[in-house]
């Protein structure tokens, strides 16, 4: 309600994935207090590549903004990453930039900053075994649809970089860094970030097992991520000037620890279901 861009042009599109709280009738209230049009889906838990797709197959307008519950955004991100899109057509998904969102904790201010890292690393054109995300991502609608949306089939996390791996293959360009901003609220302690390391795991395996390629099993092994906290604490202290990014190391092996766990739990998993 915030953005810049014309509201009229803009259409609001809620998956309410079987919320128990307070989440409608909130976004029921504030729908009626703007000019956008708004589509409100509830429906019980499908999964996310179930809900990605509701999104995709009631999209009216070219381009998708994805916008989770832990993220805010900038008034002019919308209009930044609809411009962007415009005079690039080719690109399929583009990313926005991570900024430093001053109140995180620790936990957060080291994911933010390795975030930032990764965007000055690895900003423009990406491969395909470093995932994009939704969260802070513009889809192009014909991009996606070209691939046939999403695999619902994948439980857990990990469609987003499926849909990823096959828009690519399909000859969209994946962009990382576009000139648009935006924060996320991070999780505040190492209980949460082991949940979200854990999940990804769990969700990364039926990734690897539909196509191992589209996944670098050894990059997200612990010993990966050590070097690569190592890496990023390096890039990210030339960035903020801050020492206290030389614990990135740490954190980094703390989460790919809980996402080999997740990764192996949803293998065995798999064997015994059989």
């Amino acid at each position: 309600m915030k953005q810049d861009y014309p509201h009229e042009l803009i259409e609001l599109i809620v998956v309410d994935d079987g919320s128990v709280d307070g989440t409608l009738s909130i976004i029921e209230e504030y729908a009626t207090k703007s000019a956008m049009k708004v589509k409100i889906i509830h429906q019980n838990w499908r999964g996310l590549g179930y809900s990605r797709n509701l999104v995709v197959n009631n999209a009216s307008g070219k381009y998708i903004v994805w916008v989770d519950g832990d993220m805010i955004l900038p008034e002019d991100h919308v209009r930044k990453q609809v411009e962007f899109m415009e005079i690039n057509p080719k690109v399929g998904i583009a990313k926005a930039r991570y900024g430093l969102y001053l109140q995180n904790n620790l936990i957060g201010f080291l994911e933010d900053a390795s975030y930032q890292a990764v965007d000055h690393k690895y900003g423009g054109e990406t491969d395909l075994t470093r995932a994009l995300g939704t969260g802070g991502s513009i889809y192009r609608v014909d991009a996606i649809k070209s691939v046939k949306g999403f695999d619902e089939r994948i439980s857990g996390a990990g469609e987003d970089m499926d849909v990823e791996y096959r828009v690519k293959n399909a000859g969209w360009i994946l962009y990382r860094a576009t000139p648009a901003i935006f924060y996320e609220r991070r999780r505040k302690n190492l209980v949460d970030l082991w949940r979200e390391g854990f999940w990804h795991g769990y969700g990364g395996y039926t990734l690897y097992r539909k196509n191992n390629r589209a996944i670098a099993p050894w990059k997200m092994s612990p010993f990966g991520g050590l070097a690569a906290g190592i890496l990023y604490s390096i890039i990210a202290y030339g960035i903020i000037h801050r020492k206290i990014v030389f614990l990135l190391p740490l954190q980094y092996t703390f989460k790919r620890i809980a996402w080999f766990c997740g990764f192996v739990k949803a293998q065995i998993d798999y064997l015994v279901g059989g």
